[in-house]
């Protein structure tokens, strides 16, 4: 009878126990999402960041894989073809035209019209690199151009910062990106004359080194005369598709050197050259060599056409704008409203209607609905040059 009554003990916690797993709440176990592989970045070539986002046309669903598999080992490629550019709008006098809504604004590509996808319109503090020629060309130029280049800095507000680059046959960063204005000037006075012009290296490391590393709105201003004498490794056509490319502004300021360099110059030029180089007076005197700039200093009426001619295209194909430097006082005002061109610009964006191939340039043109204003922005672009330049990043 004992062993009766331990057995029917026994088999009763055994079914509670077996009841209680039966009634346990079921807990659902979440499937880890696949992981993003070889993404596909597209750098947008004409403003603005890196973007990650669709590759499709508003409405448009995606596929959401491009292995299927097991799940977990799935590829997802994203891209974007969202096309984004900084538009100036000033008025006759060339100042700039604020209050401009969206409605405001159309925009062509090889023509036909697209719908504006994207606008902003925010004062924005900006990032500017200084890019200072002193090649030898310029060294009866280089007071007018430090002159210059700091009544620039005198135009920007505190939170705008700059970037201080000189180049003759090397490239020079003389300072961080910084909004301390009395380092800034230090770095400007600082530049010396140097032997040879690699400018065209000098705005290809710009865009490579600087600008890519600048978040937010930026720009160039380069002060030359436009003349090359030694770049190997960059030339005319290469930059300025790089310039097309970029999502900065570049504004020229041209120095017009021919003279000196023909026949004008007079005695003596400012020579704080790089290598302990004196007076130009004192090395005639004393049987030196004159310096030629390692290539040549460019002296003929083509390469200074050239030249010219490469600073109008920097600024077209960036959608800045050039200027002579006559005089300071021309230049002060010209300084005042670029300050304000980066600080205020609008930003306006669209999806192509048409896919392209990569590396197909395409024709731009952004028209503002209201009489008497001067439009400035990029008249072209290249068509998903970038697609692949972070991928996997």
């Amino acid at each position: 009878m004992k062993n009766i009554l331990l057995a029917a003990a026994f088999l009763g916690i055994f079914t509670f126990v077996g009841f209680a797993q039966t009634t346990r709440p079921r807990v659902a176990v979440t499937p880890t999402p696949p992981t993003i592989k070889n993404d596909t970045v597209t750098r947008d070539p004409r403003s603005g960041p890196p973007v990650l986002q669709d590759n499709r046309q508003p409405g448009q669903t995606t596929n959401d894989t491009a292995d299927k598999g097991d799940g977990s080992d799935e590829v997802l490629k994203v891209q974007t073809n969202l096309v984004t550019m900084p538009v100036s709008v000033l008025d006759r006098d060339g100042r700039f035209v604020s209050g401009l809504g969206q409605q405001d604004f159309k925009i062509f590509e090889n023509g036909v019209e697209q719908k504006l996808e994207y606008f902003q319109s925010v004062e924005q503090p900006f990032t500017v690199v200084l890019l200072l020629d002193v090649s030898p060309s310029t060294q009866w130029k280089i007071d007018q151009i430090q002159d210059a280049a700091i009544a620039f800095i005198d135009q920007l507000r505190q939170n705008d910062r700059v970037i201080v680059i000189s180049f003759d046959e090397h490239v020079h960063v003389m300072s961080r990106p910084t909004n301390n204005r009395a380092e800034l000037r230090s770095a400007i006075r600082q530049t010396e004359i140097g032997d040879g012009t690699s400018l065209y290296e000098a705005v290809h490391q710009v865009i490579d080194q600087q600008l890519s590393r600048i978040e937010g709105r930026k720009a160039v201003v380069l002060f030359t005369d436009g003349v090359d004498t030694t770049s190997r490794r960059a030339n005319f056509q290469s930059t300025t598709q790089e310039v097309e490319e970029a999502d900065a502004l570049f504004y020229t300021i041209r120095y017009d050197t021919s003279s000196d360099m023909n026949g004008g110059m007079q005695f003596p030029p400012p020579m704080r050259r790089r290598g302990g180089w004196g007076n130009i007076a004192g090395i005639i005197l004393g049987g030196g060599t004159f310096p030629t700039g390692g290539g040549g200093t460019g002296g003929s009426r083509q390469e200074y056409e050239t030249g010219q001619r490469y600073l109008e295209t920097l600024a077209q194909n960036s959608g800045g704008r050039e200027f002579e430097a006559t005089s300071l006082q021309n230049l002060d005002t010209a300084f005042s409203g670029i300050a304000e061109e980066l600080r205020r610009q609008y930003s306006i964006g669209y999806y192509p209607d048409k896919p392209g191939q990569a590396g197909e340039r395409r024709q731009i043109r952004v028209r503002v609905m209201r009489p008497n204003l001067v439009v400035r922005a990029k008249n072209s672009y290249i068509f998903g040059q970038n697609d692949n330049d972070f991928a996997g990043k």
